[in-house]
């Protein structure tokens, strides 16, 4: 509870943070005009936010002829590339298509084709403007045998040049009559740092997790490695990471003489993000760690989030999580998965 109300703090703060003048100048191919604050691309969806408009709305990026900005922007191309600049377009001449160029200094434009741009993120020297995030919530009541199950999450990514940081948190709570109640909590945290090499990088990674359902009460895995981006487009993105790390598990002391295990593994994580245009998107993470202090024994969790977009920064979620433990301690349960859906609120670039 006390992370929640953290993020809506930040998020509370954030609102009135962002506020700038309506100066960007976005222009279409069928010749509209529109002035007001452009608040990022995502998806080929650029979302605008007019003075004159309650809330942020959604245009295609594909039917977009001209885009002016003096606000910071951080832009990153199919190829892995990421720039931080200001956004003006440049003309070409008669029958020549146009370019977005980005104006890093006064003396340095880079010039891009639309097209090959996968991502504006609104950003600004201000630390708290470089925040994206969003808040999940779900419940469910059965009167049959007074089963109540609720879901709470909340996710905010940093973003600079070059790296970004993030961290997650997830809980999930069943009970109903005659039975304890199951929870489960996960909060992951990660950073990530683009090589030198396009679509490249290296990342660190932080997990913990509680099951009562496993009889976890700590599990605490922290390791890194490197990855490559297979597909980086307004479509969708699809990543691959390997590397090692290391896990401390903590099991419920009253079943287990030795209640504690240290584990030394390998990891491979992947990564699949997909859009359908101002619509729906699908997130997908799936870790499987192959332990090397007890050849033969494997872990692996993933989580699935699928979202439908209502209206605004409103949408519906349905999402998925697992862990599996294919030599867990005797007596313990070797897994733990579950599903739930509810509501999610986006906040910082959208």
């Amino acid at each position: 509870m006390k992370a929640t109300i953290v993020l809506i703090t930040t998020f509370l703060l954030s609102v009135g943070l962002f506020a700038r003048e309506n100066t960007d100048v976005i222009v279409m191919k069928n010749g509209d005009r529109m002035t007001g604050q452009v608040k990022g691309l995502d998806a080929d969806v650029l979302y605008v936010s007019l003075p004159y408009v309650i809330q942020t709305f959604s245009v295609d990026w594909r039917q977009v002829d001209r885009i002016e900005s003096t606000q910071l922007f951080l832009v990153r191309t199919e190829d892995g590339a990421v720039y931080e600049g200001t956004l003006q377009t440049a003309a070409g001449g008669e029958g020549m298509p146009v370019h977005i160029e980005v104006l890093e200094t006064q003396n340095r434009a880079i010039r891009l084709e639309p097209e090959k741009i996968v991502q504006l993120s609104e950003t600004s020297n201000s630390f708290w403007q470089r925040f994206n995030g969003q808040m999940n919530f779900g419940t469910t009541f059965s009167k049959a045998n007074e089963n109540v199950q609720y879901t709470l999450g909340s996710a905010a990514e940093y973003l600079q040049e070059r790296w970004s940081s993030s961290a997650r948190w997830a809980s999930n709570l069943s009970s109903s009559t005659g039975t304890n109640a199951a929870t489960r909590n996960q909060v992951d945290a990660g950073y990530s740092h683009l090589l030198r090499w396009n679509n490249y990088f290296y990342s660190v990674l932080g997990e913990f997790l509680q099951s009562s359902e496993q009889g976890i009460q700590l599990q605490t895995s922290l390791g890194g490695g490197a990855g490559h981006y297979f597909l980086n487009s307004p479509h969708g993105k699809i990543a691959i990471l390997g590397g090692f790390t290391w896990q401390n598990t903590q099991y419920n002391q009253a079943t287990l003489s030795a209640p504690t295990q240290n584990l030394a593994a390998g990891v491979v994580a992947g990564y699949v993000k997909l859009f359908q245009f101002n619509k729906t998107n699908l997130n997908l993470t799936g870790l499987l760690f192959p332990i090397l202090n007890d050849p033969g024994r494997v872990k692996f969790n993933t989580n699935v989030g699928y979202y439908i977009k209502i209206t605004g920064n409103l949408s519906w979620n349905v999402s998925f999580y697992g862990n599996w433990d294919n030599r867990p301690p005797q007596n313990f349960s070797g897994s733990d998965y579950g599903t739930s859906s509810g509501l999610s609120w986006t906040f910082g670039m959208k």
